[in-house]
């Protein structure tokens, strides 16, 4: 594989990136449109998220090439929105960023991460337990309207001394 052009460093995205941020997100779960319809977000909802936490962003030829929301709650933090650009993928780069989140996470005294994905989207939930994430509980898909029946997974990964002790 080529050696891609890709920034050294993760950044935190501003109010000037909502609209990118807002593209990129929606290119990578557009994969979802076979059960839910419309966007998965908008610059405004991007916005918004961002008052309460961080989107971390990867560039890539001066562009978001990826992404992912992280937001501290207490003890645990939550990550979502997790998007890497149609060209990048398979280049470890939704890996790189799970693996950054959980850090920023750690470093804010968090002992867990937690994240939720959509039961139909039974790949996700490889990868994820892959990373080391398990399924703690599920709950309501609310947040666009279903073509198909389904639900969240809420999945959850020990951070700090809680994962070396559960290794």
């Amino acid at each position: 594989m080529p050696a891609l052009a890709l920034s050294a460093s993760v950044r935190r995205a501003t109010v000037a990136d909502a609209a990118a941020l807002a593209a990129l997100v929606n290119q990578a779960y557009a994969v979802e449109h076979f059960f839910v319809d419309g966007d998965r977000t908008n610059p405004a909802e991007i916005e918004q998220l961002m008052t309460n936490g961080t989107f971390l962003v990867l560039d890539h030829h001066e562009r978001v090439g990826a992404t992912v929301y992280v937001t501290i709650e207490s003890s645990k933090a939550y990550f979502g929105m997790l998007a890497v650009h149609s060209e990048l993928r398979g280049h470890g780069l939704g890996t790189r960023l799970v693996r950054i989140a959980e850090a920023v996470a750690e470093a804010a005294g968090c002992t867990a991460m937690t994240m939720k994905i959509v039961n139909l989207r039974e790949e996700l939930g490889r990868w994820y337990r892959s990373l080391g994430y398990r399924e703690v509980r599920t709950a309501p898909y609310t947040h666009r309207p279903i073509k198909q029946a389904c639900h969240f997974v809420e999945m959850e990964h020990p951070l700090g001394m809680r994962a070396v002790l559960a290794a």
